[in-house]
């Protein structure tokens, strides 16, 4: 029955069931959406094919150069069947995607015919509607994607002119990759299904591949923010260490992608440290795609600012405005994971759902101060009384930045939460990095947590020379930037090892944000335009992800600690 394998499913990752997520749809907006999907089904050939580009210019053309993004489409119009079904119930653009999916199976591997994704997406795709359906097919041609990698079947631009496979992790076999190489999102993309596919076969060399290419990540190439793809040129990852930030490229689409993976990672091995990764990159590398408008975004993300960075309305390519739409509009997928075993909560954000255990129904209600205060409370509430264990994540930030081997805090003071159930202390065993409370819950139990919060100054391995004799500022899980809108001379001020903080949470600013204030010594120029000296200034630090909101400005995220050279620029 197709229409009971098509039900709404709660593991369907990134997009919004009914059971989990109360919506209000504009009628409006689904209207025009009804009157597009009908238009995109009756482009569909008998066969299944949908790509308007090659039916307009030629299909004796399509599926001919792989790095065309054909099969990246047909990814993106899978994910968007799945999603459009479970918001309103209509299922035309899924079953359209389905017949499109089917399509691709008869073409390429039930003829085993060879084909590299240029763009990876299709992995991901097929792994969810395996999900959404239950149909095991989609999980043999996901991992059969996989399997074509690194084996020289590689035809097009990227192979056949650019010569450089790896630029879409396709130098190697995917079971044999250990480093992190090319473009950013193709990788996430790329790990993000493999991870997938490893969750359900168990297959050990994804998982072993994930591991060690995830550690090249944080330990080699991942900016303070949680951003990665230092590089423009190749719009992804260059040599270790070398995270310039000025230049800084950190597509949003990768900092959305590490979401996806890092969430992933999570679910196969149940370790919070992939959701700490998780949340850093949310909080800081993905949110500043986006304007606290809604309507201008970020490319790429740096971490310091003459003046010459701007959002902007649209781009040639809009991969990113689409990309962060959805990660916000999908945002309760992670903040639980749920299994017959218990509840885990990665994230720390108010919320209220209802999840099922067994033959029970357990409504979660969540009241978070977080990222402006450590104060939580959550409320569980099952139907009836039930035994299972509740797994808090224990945030990282409060013993180190985040994980890997890059940044530390500058003092080592590591904190510990106070976790209470309805207002008593309680025993917990840590495991994975999640406090495990292990008890019969009943209804309106409610578990209050305080996270200890106070300004961490965040310093780098001397590998990573940019950021010698430098610190960043970080307050619970957000990175902070100092801005000329709220300081003169950004690029001027220095904060020395007893600098004390203060913070304070300012309504009346950015929609409302914690800022963080100092004083510090501030370099300006005499009169004469010939001396040089030090003023004591207070600075007003901000949210990295907040920044150029109100203009062009300077801007850095990485602040000297001391003086180490001054240079006289040629003004002509």
């Amino acid at each position: 029955d197709r229409n009971a394998a098509l039900a709404p499913s709660a593991r369907c990752v990134d997009s919004i069931s009914p059971a989990q997520v109360p919506l209000c749809i504009d009628a409006n907006m689904q209207s025009t959406a009804d009157e597009w999907i009908d238009k995109i089904a009756a482009a569909q050939l008998p066969d299944g094919y949908l790509n308007t580009y090659y039916q307009l210019t030629g299909l004796d053309k399509r599926w001919t150069d792989m790095e065309k993004h054909e099969d990246y489409c047909a990814g993106h119009l899978i994910e968007a069947g799945i999603a459009y079904y479970n918001t309103t119930g209509k299922d035309k653009l899924l079953r359209t995607a389905i017949r499109f999916a089917d399509h691709i199976d008869s073409t390429f591997r039930l003829q085993n015919r060879h084909w590299v994704s240029g763009h990876q997406e299709i992995e991901l795709a097929l792994m969810k509607l395996y999900h959404q359906t239950g149909n095991n097919r989609y999980v043999v041609l996901a991992d059969w994607f996989l399997e074509q990698r690194g084996k020289g079947y590689g035809k097009g631009v990227i192979w056949d002119q650019w010569k450089d496979p790896a630029y879409c992790q396709d130098a190697v076999p995917v079971r044999d990759q250990r480093k992190i190489s090319g473009h950013a999102v193709r990788a996430m993309y790329l790990y993000t299904g493999a991870a997938d596919v490893a969750a359900v076969n168990g297959d050990k060399g994804y998982i072993t591949a994930m591991d060690s290419v995830w550690h090249d990540v944080i330990d080699h190439h991942m900016y303070v923010t949680g951003g990665i793809g230092a590089q423009g040129s190749n719009e992804g990852f260059g040599k270790p260490y070398d995270l310039p930030n000025a230049t800084a490229y950190c597509e949003t689409c990768a900092s959305v992608g590490m979401v996806f993976w890092n969430q992933r990672m999570n679910m196969l091995s149940g370790d919070a440290r992939y959701m700490d990764v998780l949340e850093r990159s949310l909080y800081n590398a993905a949110l500043d795609g986006l304007s606290m408008s809604g309507d201008r975004f970020f490319y790429g993300n740096t971490l310091a600012s003459s003046g010459n960075h701007n959002r902007r309305e649209w781009f040639g390519t809009a991969c990113c405005p689409s990309n962060i739409a959805r990660l916000v509009s999908s945002l309760g997928n992670y903040i639980y994971n749920t299994s017959a075993k218990g509840i885990s909560v990665n994230l720390f954000i108010g919320s209220n759902t209802t999840v099922t255990m067994g033959n029970n129904d357990v409504q979660l209600n969540m009241q978070s101060g977080l990222p402006w205060k450590g104060d939580v409370t959550l409320k569980v509430s099952p139907r009836k009384k039930q035994a299972f264990p509740l797994s808090i994540r224990l945030p990282g930030w409060l013993k180190e930045p985040v994980p890997g081997k890059l940044y530390r805090y500058a003092d080592d003071r590591e904190y510990q939460p106070v976790i209470l159930v309805n207002g008593a202390s309680v025993e917990y065993k840590i495991k994975n990095g999640y406090a495990v409370i292990d008890r019969i819950w009943k209804k309106d139990d409610q578990v209050s947590i305080s996270f200890p919060m106070e300004v961490r100054r965040i310093i780098t391995i001397d590998s990573v020379k940019q950021n010698k004799d430098r610190v960043a500022l970080q307050y619970g899980p957000l990175v902070y930037c100092v801005e000329g809108a709220d300081n003169e001379n950004v690029h001027g001020l220095i904060v020395p090892a007893a600098t004390t903080f203060t913070t304070k949470f300012r309504p009346d600013l950015l929609g409302g944000v914690n800022t963080i204030s100092f004083t510090a010594p501030v370099i300006t120029t005499g009169k004469d335009a010939v001396s040089v000296s030090t003023q004591q200034k207070t600075i007003t630090a901000i949210p990295y992800f907040s920044w150029n909101n109100r203009g062009a400005n300077d801007m850095q995220v990485w602040i000297p600690t001391k003086i180490n050279k001054l240079e006289i620029v040629n003004g002509e």
